[in-house]
């Protein structure tokens, strides 16, 4: 954000990001945490624009979200090899005085190559993987992911490119 200009200031929502219920598509599961982390924040705040967002990744429907230990994301790897992964982003704008909010889900593919022993256990030695939805993360500059079709800043995290397309079309945010 302050790379592209904004002024920011962070205030963790501290709302827990529980894994996926059965059966829920990942854009409702990744809009509904953007929207509980931006309510929370403005709730507490009572002033400002909030700004939160939740990324997770899918498998033909399979929601990969932040892998619990090395084996999960070793799972989650070795089941995007070779193929295309979606990944989610849920953006939620929140303008706590006025209780207006706008809400979207960005959706990117990102297509993994199959990787050889030596290279799956070297990345996941390394930890890159924890904390990032889908076991890896694109701004790492990892050789074995690529996007396909999409924004780079959604799989990072933050649509960039929709954030200012929301601020744009919805003044009375910002305003």
């Amino acid at each position: 954000m302050t790379e592209a200009g904004y002024l920011v200031e962070v205030d963790p929502s501290e709302v827990d990001e529980p894994e996926p219920r059965p059966g829920i598509a990942t854009a409702d599961y990744v809009a509904n945490l953007a929207w509980c982390k931006a309510s929370a924040v403005a709730r507490r705040r009572g002033s400002g624009l909030v700004l939160a967002a939740d990324t997770a990744c899918a498998v033909e429907g399979e929601i990969l979200n932040k892998p619990m230990d090395r084996a999960d994301a070793e799972r989650m790897i070795r089941l995007q090899e070779g193929r295309d992964t979606e990944v989610f982003t849920g953006l939620c704008l929140y303008r706590a005085d006025r209780n207006v909010w706008v809400g979207t889900v960005e959706v990117s593919i990102v297509r993994f190559r199959v990787l050889d022993d030596a290279e799956r256990n070297n990345f996941l030695d390394s930890n890159r993987w924890e904390g990032k939805a889908g076991a890896y993360g694109i701004q790492d500059r990892d050789p074995f992911v690529s996007i396909a079709q999409g924004s780079h800043t959604n799989v990072v995290g933050l649509p960039m490119e929709r954030l200012e397309s929301i601020l744009r079309e919805f003044p009375i945010l910002t305003s």
